[in-house]
């Protein structure tokens, strides 16, 4: 911002200069503004008083300074001549605030920036419409980076923007058919303001505005429409927006955004189609995008395709091959019921565990392929490791394993003691399960014994 408004008032003093030194009835800077607004509309000229000789020098010496980038001495030599209040005409007095202005902003001193440049509007009616438009243009400006710069203390931030939306509405007012940018500086300073109803207001007149004038609208300014629907909860209008963004400007950011606001709104099946374009277009590219996709498919009940993204992910060493992220494909395998693929999966993430969580799972997926050893070893390192979410279940495990194993009376101890155990902190499911499988290996046992006396 700092090259723009040091070229816009410099260029205004230029102009001024010359157009000061006519006689008054032509003292009007006509087309000049147009960077920042013409007057509103056509109307007699400002009779303006011009610049006497002397102080025509003067001014032109303090532009030199300054074009030399010697601000202090520029500030020397302007400050004595604007206390001579009485000496001067408004036109002479509106050029050296002007310039004294330039060299404090120049100089990184925006209260005294402002100060001046609230001095050259007092002026008015005795400056031009270009300068007073230019004026009004660059202060709203100052005002809002003042307000920027105390953001923390809410009162005196507020009361700066508020200086800086009644000088930009001021300018609106005075130009001649403002265009879409103009509009968008109010809607920056709503924001800042916290007002959202009138800065989304603002925001699609910028909107309406750029598509009469047959404008491309801008990605920010959709952006900040996206913003404002958000800090409103405007769960429909926001989706609106997304929708034009991931069109117009697809990004990662956008679609996981629109993705999440689906899940918002209540629509899970949208959810997951915007995520699966997003992933064919190539924008699901980091870690956290594939276990999103992965577990919101597995959650979805489509495992099948939540398996065959996640393998993908850890084949494309986009998801690191970590614990957590093996355990995840793992559970997608076994929600398939792709056994055979889940167990490779689990066995690896196992070895990285530092919980007997992964050798819990694993234990089960033995025992249902009829791998009892496997099982056995497995449960055994899930309680050996600890940190189990029932450790019972898995001692059950532990012993079927060894029944399996025809290793009755390992079992039956391992049974009792669950047994045991569930009776006392109450846990009648489990305190059944064991007490079935005792009574079924205490069978299992008399039956053998029977078997072994009448075979000898």
């Amino acid at each position: 911002m700092r090259t723009q408004v040091t070229k816009s008032i410099c260029h205004l003093f230029s102009i001024a200069l010359v157009v000061t030194l006519l006689p008054p009835v032509l003292g009007t800077l006509g087309g000049f503004g147009a960077d920042v607004g013409a007057p509103a509309q056509a109307k007699s000229p400002r009779r303006i008083p011009y610049l006497n000789e002397t102080t025509f020098r003067r001014l032109s010496d303090a532009r030199e300074l300054i074009d030399a980038e010697e601000y202090a001495e520029a500030i020397e030599m302007l400050t004595p001549l604007v206390l001579r209040v009485r000496r001067y005409n408004g036109n002479e007095l509106a050029q050296m605030h002007n310039l004294l202005g330039h060299s404090y902003y120049e100089m990184d001193n925006l209260d005294k920036t402002i100060y001046h440049f609230e001095q050259v509007l007092a002026q008015m009616p005795n400056i031009s419409e270009g300068m007073e438009l230019t004026t009004l243009d660059q202060i709203s400006k100052f005002y809002f980076q003042a307000g920027n710069d105390r953001d923390g203390d809410g009162e005196a931030a507020t009361s700066w923007y508020r200086k800086a939306l009644v000088a930009r509405e001021d300018w609106l007012s005075k130009s001649n058919d403002p265009g879409p940018d103009a509009y968008y500086q109010v809607v920056l300073i709503y924001y800042q303001m916290k007002d959202y109803t009138n800065a989304i207001d603002r925001m699609e007149l910028v909107i309406e505005l750029a598509r009469q004038r047959d404008i491309k609208v801008r990605e920010q300014w959709w952006v900040m429409l996206q913003s404002l629907y958000y800090y409103q909860e405007n769960w429909p209008k926001l989706a609106e927006v997304l929708e034009i963004l991931v069109k117009d400007y697809p990004k990662r950011a956008y679609w996981k955004t629109l993705a999440s606001v689906y899940a918002e709104m209540g629509f899970p099946e949208k959810q997951i189609w915007t995520l699966e374009a997003a992933h064919v277009a190539g924008y699901l590219t980091q870690e956290t995008d594939i276990k999103d996709y992965g577990s919101l498919l597995m959650q979805n009940e489509v495992p099948n395709r939540a398996s065959k993204f996640l393998q993908q992910g850890v084949d494309g060493k986009v998801l690191e091959r970590t614990t957590k992220n093996l355990l995840l494909l793992g559970q997608a395998y076994q929600l398939a019921q792709d056994v055979d693929k889940a167990i490779p999966v689990l066995e690896s993430a196992a070895k990285l565990s530092e919980d007997g969580e992964t050798y819990e799972r694993l234990s089960m997926l033995y025992m249902e392929k009829d791998r009892h050893a496997a099982c056995e070893s497995a449960a055994q390192k899930a309680l050996d490791k600890g940190s189990l979410r029932n450790v019972l279940n898995t001692r059950i495990t532990l012993a079927s394993c060894q029944f399996y194993l025809d290793k009755l009376t390992a079992a039956l101890e391992m049974f009792n003691a669950v047994q045991r155990e569930a009776r006392q902190d109450k846990k009648r499911t489990e305190q059944k399960i064991a007490a079935q499988w005792i009574g079924y290996i205490n069978s299992e046992r008399k039956r053998r014994a029977e078997l072994e006396r009448a075979g000898g």
